[in-house]
């Protein structure tokens, strides 16, 4: 098998870790017990794996061996084994080399999930409001959290832009393909003809930065309030307890009115900023890395039309996998993770024959 001798690496160190948790001078440090626990947690899958696929392929030699047996039911019974564990073994294969690929530090990450209208008027707005109660039924499925730090509806029930923070297990592995343009194809209510309309929503999904990932200067930041503008109870209009921040270098603007309390609106709305200014940082690195690359691990540009749901015929339609699924209904209602899966598979298909081109 490929990669062979660097999973036999991995193994010796497992090990070695292993041991010198073990060891009193490390128990009885801290810091370093912390540090080697970490480390040891990090290579547990891939050894875990890598010792199930020693398991299966000394289980196959056994069972190709038994094929030369003179008993015929031996030999069958060999023959059943072969069957079983060769696709085991290629199953097992794939999945270590997946394991292998580099990790992106920001999978762990929680995520800001921008959402906003664009071509197609009331029609945008209402398919607006409905991508984010897909994304929030989907959360709800995994087990997230949704907080909305900003929402503006529209005059039709929908919604103009909503921003909001998802959080929870692996929030940003499972959504950061989620960024481009959404299409939508259906008869709107308000169509006498009958004609399918097209309209478009743009998503954009960011992972969270703390303060360690991006360090905001005071001087380079300006705090506006203002009264609140939805609902609230009484003190919507007579306090000023909603928040915009403008990021003077870049003319970053971030506003918050969520919460009743000024001190929260501005913590949340710090948290949008800097998930932007981290957004954009990545953005530079990955148009530094060239069009090579980017054209096999994509650019994640909230520019590209990823997805079109056609209502007429339940269709939903990946355009960057080819991905056609007439399950639109159950998508909607969060069912995402046939598409979440499929899409992952490709761009982690992607970073394997780069690295085997390597």
């Amino acid at each position: 098998m490929q990669y062979r001798d660097r999973l036999d690496q991995s193994e010796a160190r497992f090990n070695d870790l292993t041991d010198k948790m073990a060891d009193p001078a490390v128990i009885n440090d801290s810091e370093l017990y912390r540090k080697t626990s970490k480390a040891q947690s990090e290579l547990m899958e891939i050894v875990g794996k890598y010792r199930e696929w020693k398991k299966a392929d000394q289980e196959l030699q056994d069972a190709r061996l038994m094929l030369e047996e003179s008993d015929p039911d031996l030999r069958e019974m060999a023959q059943a084994e072969v069957a079983r564990l060769e696709p085991t073994l290629a199953e097992i294969e794939q999945e270590l080399q997946l394991l292998l690929l580099p990790k992106d530090p920001n999978d762990e990450k929680d995520v800001v999930l921008e959402i906003r209208k664009g071509a197609g008027g009331d029609e945008a707005s209402l398919f607006c409001g409905e991508i984010f109660r897909m994304y929030t039924r989907y959360a709800e499925e995994q087990g997230w959290k949704v907080e909305i730090t900003s929402m503006s509806e529209s005059s039709v029930g929908g919604l103009n832009e909503v921003i909001a923070i998802v959080s929870g297990k692996r929030v940003y592995s499972r959504l950061k393909y989620e960024s481009g343009v959404h299409r939508v194809q259906r008869v709107p209510a308000t169509e006498t003809q009958g004609r399918v309309h097209t309209s478009t929503i743009t998503v954009v999904v960011m992972p969270e930065a703390d303060e360690v990932d991006v360090q905001i200067d005071a001087k380079d930041i300006r705090i506006d309030t203002f009264c609140s503008s939805g609902p609230g109870g009484q003190s919507v209009n007579t306090t000023y307890s909603a928040v915009r921040i403008t990021h003077l270098p870049t003319n970053t603007v971030v506003s918050c009115q969520d919460e009743k309390s000024q001190i929260k609106n501005r913590a949340k709305a710090m948290q949008v900023l800097r998930s932007r200014l981290y957004q954009m940082e990545i953005e530079k690195q990955m148009a530094a890395i060239g069009a090579e690359r980017k054209s096999m691990v994509g650019t994640g540009d909230r520019s590209e039309k990823i997805r079109t749901y056609n209502f007429p015929q339940n269709r939903v339609t990946d355009h960057r996998i080819g991905l056609t699924l007439h399950q639109l209904d159950l998508v909607m209602q969060g069912r995402m993770q046939p598409i979440v899966d499929a899409v992952t598979s490709f761009y982690q298909s992607a970073l394997l024959r780069e690295g085997q081109a390597a």
